[in-house]
C-alpha cells in the first residue's frame, strides 16, 4: 500500500468521499506517496478543514508541527507549483464554513468544542455505512475474534470487547504487548478466526504495527479504528475507519473512537442473528444473581 493511500471509508469501489471540507481533502491527497512528514500535514489538515484554505505556509506548518520548506514540498508532491497555488485550490474545493466563535471559551470548554468537532466530522463519515456495514460483517464472521489495544487504545479495545463479548460466542481480548502476542494471534488463527479489529491511537506503538504485519501474515483480515487515514497502521490495515482525538489538553481525548467502536459494535449485531437471543439470555442471568442494583 502506498504510504498516502489510505484504507478508509472510500476502500472499495463505488463508495464515494464524503462531500464535505474534510471529506474533499482528503480525496485531493488519495494516490500520492507521502512521507511520514507529509502525512502529518494531510492529517493536521484535515482535521482543520474549514480552517485550511486560509491559512499560510507558515501557519500549516506550525499546525503540523513541521518546517515551512516541508509544507511547499507537500504541495509541489501533490503537483502544484507551490503552496500558494494549492491554497487557492482549496479556496475553490474546500470553502471554509461558518463555525462557532470560541475566543470566549476557557481551555477546557475548547477541548470539549474541539471534541464536539471531532463528532460532527464522524457523522460525515458515517453518511455513507457500507464500509462500517462490511466491517461489522467480517467481525461477526470471526470465530474467534481477536480484539487488538495497546497502551493507549487499550481502553478502547476492552470496552468494545465487554460489550461484544455477549453477542459474539468467542471474543479474544489481546491489550497487553509483548512476546506472546503472536502465540495468541497463531491461536485463534488455529481456532478458525478469519479477521482482528485493531484500535490505534497515538502515540502508535511501533508493536501494533509490527503486530498488525503479523496478522495479515497469518491471513487475518485487518479492520482498524485509528486517529486518521494517514496513521501509521494505515499500510497495515485492509480496512481502516478514522475518528480523530482531542489534542486541546495535556492528554488525547478519544471521544469519536471510542463512539465509533460502539457503531461497529452496532454494525456487527446486525449481522449476528443470536444476538438479541443472547442479551436477552444475560440479562434474565443478570437478574437471577442479582448483579446489578436498579
Amino acid at each position: 500500500m502506498e504510504y498516502g493511500r489510505a484504507a478508509s471509508y472510500e476502500w472499495e469501489e463505488g463508495v464515494s468521499v464524503v462531500d464535505s471540507p474534510a471529506g474533499r481533502l482528503q480525496a485531493l491527497f488519495e494516490g500520492h506517496r507521502l512521507t511520514p512528514t507529509q502525512r502529518r500535514i494531510a492529517h493536521s489538515m484535515v482535521r482543520r478543514a474549514a480552517d485550511v484554505p486560509f491559512l499560510s505556509s507558515v501557519e500549516l506548518a506550525e499546525l503540523a508541527g513541521v518546517s515551512q520548506p516541508s509544507v511547499t514540498r507537500f504541495a509541489v508532491a501533490l503537483g502544484f507549483d507551490g503552496y500558494p497555488a494549492l491554497r487557492r485550490h482549496l479556496r475553490e474545493v474546500a470553502p471554509a464554513e461558518q463555525t462557532a466563535e470560541t475566543g470566549s471559551y476557557n481551555e477546557y470548554q475548547q477541548a470539549v468544542e474541539a471534541e464536539i468537532e471531532n463528532l460532527r466530522h464522524l457523522a460525515e463519515l458515517l453518511a455513507d455505512p457500507r464500509a462500517v456495514q462490511k466491517a461489522g460483517r467480517l467481525l461477526a464472521a470471526s470465530r474467534p475474534l481477536p480484539v487488538l489495544g495497546l497502551r493507549a487504545a487499550a481502553s478502547q479495545a476492552y470496552g468494545f470487547s465487554y460489550f461484544a463479548a455477549k453477542v459474539h460466542p468467542d471474543v479474544r481480548l489481546l491489550d497487553e504487548g509483548g512476546t506472546m502476542i503472536q502465540d495468541r494471534i497463531e491461536a485463534a488463527v488455529r481456532a478458525g478466526a478469519s479477521a482482528l479489529l485493531c484500535f490505534a491511537l497515538p502515540r502508535h506503538p511501533r508493536e501494533v504495527v509490527d503486530t498488525l504485519a503479523f496478522a495479515k501474515r497469518a491471513g487475518l483480515t485487518v479492520v482498524t479504528v485509528a486517529d486518521s487515514a494517514f496513521a501509521p497502521v494505515a499500510k497495515v490495515s485492509d480496512l481502516l475507519l478514522p475518528a480523530a482525538v482531542g489534542t486541546g489538553l495535556a492528554f488525547d481525548t478519544a471521544c469519536a473512537p471510542m463512539l465509533l467502536g460502539r457503531v461497529l459494535l452496532e454494525a456487527m449485531c446486525d449481522d449476528l442473528p443470536e444476538a438479541q437471543a443472547r442479551l436477552e439470555e444475560f440479562d434474565a442471568r443478570a437478574a437471577a444473581r442479582g448483579l446489578f442494583v436498579e
